[in-house]
């Protein structure tokens, strides 16, 4: 299992980039509410692992979920999404509530991780609707390919422009999973759902 992203964090795995970002984006502290969270850069960085209380008002999260266990990359809506290795389409779906992922794709790929060859699943959340057209579950996608783009806030669940991508090692029943979980969820949660900068680099 990994435990840090040192395995693809210092620059040398051949992972495609999700998102192709600028030399200059801001990471951004969510930890404490936000109304506006692009306010220096074209492109943001939101963390994983981090408590995000007083943000997750929403119906869905129940007023207790607050640890977000995925890695938001913000930017211009239809900036385009990229498949970071080769794999498969997994499930997709319409998360249509508020607050949750809006169009979501879940793609399924074969790794070598410390020796060992594993299977990981990848959730990009808050996509736009049009990313979802044509798409087929088995599907087989190639490193680089485009597959899918940001959606705008009317689409995605009503959040700013962002993809949130997150990993698990246990299969998906349905293309959703828990994005942010509640405390005493934490420590189970982050064995399941590994820390994102293991195929998107140390971004912070």
């Amino acid at each position: 299992m990994w435990g840090s992203p040192d395995l693809a964090g210092s620059g040398e795995n051949n992972f495609h980039p999700i998102v192709h970002l600028p030399e200059e984006y801001w990471v951004l502290n969510l930890q404490k509410p936000q109304t506006q969270w692009n306010q220096h850069y074209e492109f943001t960085i939101g963390r994983y692992d981090e408590d995000r209380k007083g943000m997750y008002t929403q119906a869905l999260f129940g007023g207790e979920r607050t640890i977000h266990v995925g890695l938001d990359i913000g930017g211009p809506a239809q900036t385009s999404i990229y498949a970071f290795e080769d794999g498969i389409i997994h499930s997709f779906t319409d998360n249509d509530v508020d607050g949750s992922y809006g169009p979501t794709i879940i793609t399924q790929h074969e790794l070598l991780i410390e020796g060992e060859e594993q299977t990981i699943w990848v959730l990009h959340g808050h996509l736009s609707r049009e990313s979802l057209h044509d798409l087929v579950v088995g599907n087989r996608i190639k490193k680089g390919d485009q597959i899918g783009t940001m959606g705008d806030e009317h689409e995605n669940g009503g959040w700013p422009p962002h993809v949130h991508i997150q990993l698990s090692l246990i299969e998906p029943e349905v293309p959703d999973l828990e994005g942010v979980v509640a405390p005493e969820q934490r420590e189970d949660a982050l064995k399941r759902y590994p820390d994102p900068r293991n195929i998107l680099g140390r971004l912070y």
